[in-house]
């Protein structure tokens, strides 16, 4: 069945709305229902999926769908209705906890909700978990922690067979330089 995305990233089915990712805003979706559950679809792929509410009137948030909204207006999550009883790991939490009381903590907390976008819930949980340990809580830690991560590992070292190894090693000799630099 066609719908139509809200500003607010909802869509309306059967008496309820049920939230989409920010990036559905704006184009039509397809509301396919089950018996359990409600999934929404934009161009062939999933924008939202949810258990499917029986009452009416109600809102079903899921607020990992409105971490990119959060970007432009950080302070939605301390009051937004998508992220009011939101249950986060236990190293976000105490995170969020930390932050919240510093003057950008707003901002320092969707930027680590933003890396798990990119990364991951489990990579970020453990990052957090990670900067805790170390007594910190800042986001520019827990980025750094997860960037460093990402880094490739050391490449093997491949043994030279014998046949292949110099027989006369090159010698740096920089007096050799000087005297090519005099020449005429």
């Amino acid at each position: 069945m066609p719908a139509a995305v809200s500003s607010t990233c909802l869509v309306r089915f059967d008496n309820n709305r049920y939230s989409v990712t920010a990036s559905a805003l704006g184009r039509p979706v397809e509301v396919r229902a089950y018996a359990e559950r409600v999934e929404i679809r934009q161009d062939g792929r999933i924008v939202g999926e949810h258990a499917r509410g029986f009452g009416r009137n109600q809102t079903v948030f899921d607020p990992w769908h409105y971490v990119p909204v959060l970007a432009r207006k950080p302070g939605a999550l301390r009051n937004g209705a998508p992220f009011k009883d939101w249950v986060l790991p236990a190293a976000l939490d105490r995170i969020r906890r930390k932050l919240a009381g510093s003057a950008d903590g707003d901002r320092q907390m969707v930027e680590i909700l933003t890396a798990v976008l990119r990364d991951g819930l489990s990579a970020v949980e453990a990052a957090c978990a990670e900067a805790l340990r170390e007594g910190v809580h800042s986001a520019d830690v827990v980025l750094n922690i997860l960037a460093r991560q990402r880094e490739p590992t050391a490449p093997v070292t491949i043994l030279t067979p014998e046949s292949l190894r110099l027989r006369h090693e090159p010698v740096a000799d920089c007096a050799r330089y000087d005297s090519l630099r005099r020449a005429p």
